[in-house]
């Protein structure tokens, strides 16, 4: 049983939700959870052209549908972790590790504050695939990004990604669960400093390094506003 230092200390990235996940929410994340299975599903299937074209009609119905419904604020919450400045924020739409985004694998995350370190494991289907059977090198990449800045969160200071250098070791296999390793090595100013590894089966298919430049939640909250005015602007276009 975990001790009331350990409840604290240790915690995942969906900790401050999924208490919570009810109604429509819970509903956004099952329906989540349907559209992966379909785009999993889809690049790997020979189906008859009847049941694709059904299965498009009826998508596109929905899409239509959906555009109708105004953006809301009741699920709002943060797409990169990084730039929260806060581990246990609201990552659901986040394309990596969000329970609400059919993009995501979704990679689970894992935070220790005392040491600064984060764990993360996925699984990558048939949608990432790269190199035969391997995962496409551009997805390790962003979920490094996503990984290390969840280890810049822990500084508790808001920030963004400056450089990201990934080294590939091997070939990193779908359909296999992966690991990952990150700490924050060093805090030099508004400098931000990381460093991580991947593995497969217990052998390191890559490594990466960062450095996140911290920023004003004064420069967050007009990123915010600027998305908002592109947003007033398309729907009234």
């Amino acid at each position: 049983m975990s001790s009331d230092h350990d409840i604290i200390r240790r915690f995942t990235h969906w900790d401050a939700s999924s208490m919570n996940a009810t109604g429509a929410w819970a509903e956004r994340r099952r329906l989540a959870q349907a559209m992966r299975e379909v785009i999993a599903r889809l690049v790997e299937i020979e189906a008859p052209e009847a049941d694709l074209a059904e299965a498009a009609t009826a998508l596109e119905r929905y899409a239509s549908r959906l555009a109708e419904y105004p953006k809301g604020t009741k699920y709002e919450g943060w797409a990169e972790t990084a730039i929260s400045g806060d581990a246990a924020a609201f990552f659901d739409h986040s394309p990596l590790i969000g329970l609400a985004n059919p993009l995501s694998p979704p990679i689970s995350l894992m935070a220790d504050r005392d040491q600064m370190t984060v764990e993360g494991q996925a699984i990558f289907g048939s949608a990432f695939e790269g190199p035969p059977a391997c995962v496409h090198g551009g997805f390790i990449s962003a979920a490094f990004d996503e990984v290390l800045g969840y280890v810049h969160s822990l500084t508790g200071t808001p920030g963004m990604t400056a450089r990201l250098t990934v080294d590939y070791k091997r070939p990193t296999p779908l359909h296999t669960e992966l690991q990952f390793r990150a700490q924050l090595d060093r805090v030099d100013g508004r400098k931000i400093y990381a460093s991580g590894k991947v593995f497969a089966d217990d052998r390191v298919t890559a490594t990466a390094e960062a450095l996140f430049l911290s920023v004003s939640p004064e420069r967050v909250s007009d990123l915010y506003m600027e998305g908002q005015e592109r947003d007033s602007e398309e729907r009234d276009s």
